[in-house]
């Protein structure tokens, strides 16, 4: 049997959580990428979204969101301190990176911040009132005829 992977779809979209934690399941993969990063549900319909980025600053980083896209690029000036330096290991990536997600509908940037390495991106939900369910009263046709005799006599 071959397996299938959802894993561009994981890593790519907040705010359909049930969905694909449920193809997560499925398939039983984890994603990987550059920048590592994690998606967490803080409440519902708030999340937060924490991307490791060691040694890049806040002029480094960029956030764009557009229609229902986020992306987060990030881009270092190449060091001319490191001619000099002389590595026996270099683990701590200084690489460019783009990383893209897709959000659901009324899904914002609430906040960013970048503290102790992390980039924490807050997205939050917020349907607007008229796309909000409400309850409609139903009215009784006697009633009504009532309504508008009331309203005649006077």
């Amino acid at each position: 049997m071959q397996n299938l992977d959802f894993s561009p779809f994981l890593r790519s979209t907040v705010g359909f959580d049930r969905l694909f934690d449920s193809l997560d399941n499925l398939v039983g993969q984890e994603t990987k990428s550059y920048p590592p990063y994690n998606i967490e549900l803080i409440e519902n319909d708030i999340w937060l979204v924490s991307i490791a980025l060691a040694g890049f600053s806040i002029d480094d980083i960029s956030i764009e969101t557009k229609e229902n896209s986020l992306s987060i690029r990030g881009a270092k000036e190449p060091s001319t301190d490191n001619e000099d330096r002389e590595f026996l290991h270099r683990g701590i990536a200084e690489r460019s990176f783009e990383l893209g997600f897709q959000l659901g509908d009324y899904v914002e940037v609430s906040n960013a911040r970048l503290e102790n390495g992390l980039l924490n991106i807050e997205l939050k939900r917020e349907v607007p009132e008229s796309k909000k369910s409400r309850q409609i009263v139903i009215n009784d046709k006697s009633n009504a005829k009532d309504k508008l005799k009331s309203k005649s006599v006077n």
